[in-house]
């Protein structure tokens, strides 16, 4: 049987993740999809605005956040929703997760690799992150679990943008992008997103998604300033952080979660390699949240794709180089206050 597709969707409080839901799941796209909310307390708001003009399957997860203490609740909800499909008393194409505002990601993505029974079931596709322009700001300084849902995102709806001046929103693209440089971010209004850019995105299948989006790691998504050689990394902020509350001010807030991207055109020794992100993720695995790259390796005319989340790292290989392509390595880690000189040290000492 077919995997089902899976999307998580996630965002701060008021970021408009309903809307967008309701969006969905009104589109013609001609596909039935369960839904899997959980909110805090006992009535549930959402679910019944849902369910009024919709006639989708919706599993409701109350007491508590789907991040932590929930996600054996989810565990046995897609267990559950899976086997009545597979009895035929439940008809749905895909999943959509609408997690809470305060919602870490990194634990419900992992339920889809940690739980075999899960793994078999359901194909993670990606994670889709609403940013409020209006309030960002002073939720990306003072929450970590906006700048982590930020960090997970395989791809951004900024919402709200008509609320706010122009140069505040290129201020806070420009920190997003510093902040998750390999999600595509997108301004939307009211939720209207076409359906191709939600679905069907495979943001956890390797291959595909370099097939999707191969310049994932250009520079001009990354850095603006060019004065470092095989390595680019976020913003270096060695002040303290000073928590103001303007979209304009994001140059004077230390974010936690960065982005560092390493790039080089010598191959890596695999062996080497191996050791070396096997310790990070051993030591650094909590505060990494999402780490990708296409790989110059030795004896191999192949690309080798990797990436992982938290403490899950997994490779694969990709297609052949190109006969005129130039071939390096580049790869992205995402997380919160990672060591980039252990990260690019280790990086460099593990080349051939």
């Amino acid at each position: 049987m077919t995997l089902i597709p899976t999307t998580i969707l996630t965002g701060f409080l008021g970021s408009g993740k309903t809307t967008l839901l309701k969006r969905i799941l009104s589109e013609a796209h001609g596909q039935k999809i369960a839904v899997v909310e959980n909110e805090f307390g006992e009535e549930n708001i959402d679910s019944e605005i849902l369910v009024s003009d919709t006639t989708e399957q919706i599993v409701q997860m109350s007491n508590g956040c789907i991040c932590c203490t929930i996600r054996e609740d989810l565990r046995v909800t897609l267990h559950s929703l899976a086997e009545k499909r597979r009895k035929g008393e439940l008809h749905f194409d895909r999943v959509v997760i609408e997690t809470t505002g305060l919602a870490d990601p990194g634990p419900v993505a992992q339920t889809f690799f940690m739980d075999d029974e899960v793994a078999e079931s359901y194909l993670l596709d990606s994670i889709l992150t609403l940013v409020d322009a209006k309030h960002a700001a002073t939720q990306l300084n003072e929450r970590q679990e906006a700048r982590r849902q930020v960090g997970f995102a395989d791809r951004i709806f900024i919402s709200k943008a008509d609320l706010v001046e122009s140069n505040e929103l290129e201020a806070l693209q420009h920190r997003l992008s510093h902040m998750n440089p390999r999600a595509p971010q997108s301004v939307v209004h009211f939720g209207e997103v076409a359906i191709q850019d939600v679905l069907d995105l495979y943001g956890f299948n390797l291959n595909a998604k370099l097939d999707i989006d191969p310049d994932f790691l250009k520079d001009d998504h990354t850095h603006h300033d060019h004065g470092h050689e095989d390595h680019v990394h976020g913003p270096d902020c060695d002040h303290a952080p000073a928590h103001g509350h303007g979209t304009g001010n994001h140059h004077h807030v230390d974010d936690d979660v960065k982005s560092f991207v390493f790039k080089s055109p010598r191959a890596f020794d695999p062996a080497r390699l191996e050791d070396f992100l096997g310790a990070i993720v051993n030591i650094y695995g909590p505060r990494m949240l999402r780490y990708k790259g296409v790989l110059y390796m030795r004896d191999t005319e192949r690309k080798v794709i990797f990436q992982g989340v938290h403490q899950l790292m997994g490779s694969d290989l990709g297609p052949p180089w190109g006969a005129d392509e130039l071939r390096q390595s580049k790869m992205v880690f995402i997380g919160i206050d990672l060591p980039q000189d252990i990260l690019r040290q280790g990086l460099e000492q593990s080349l051939v």
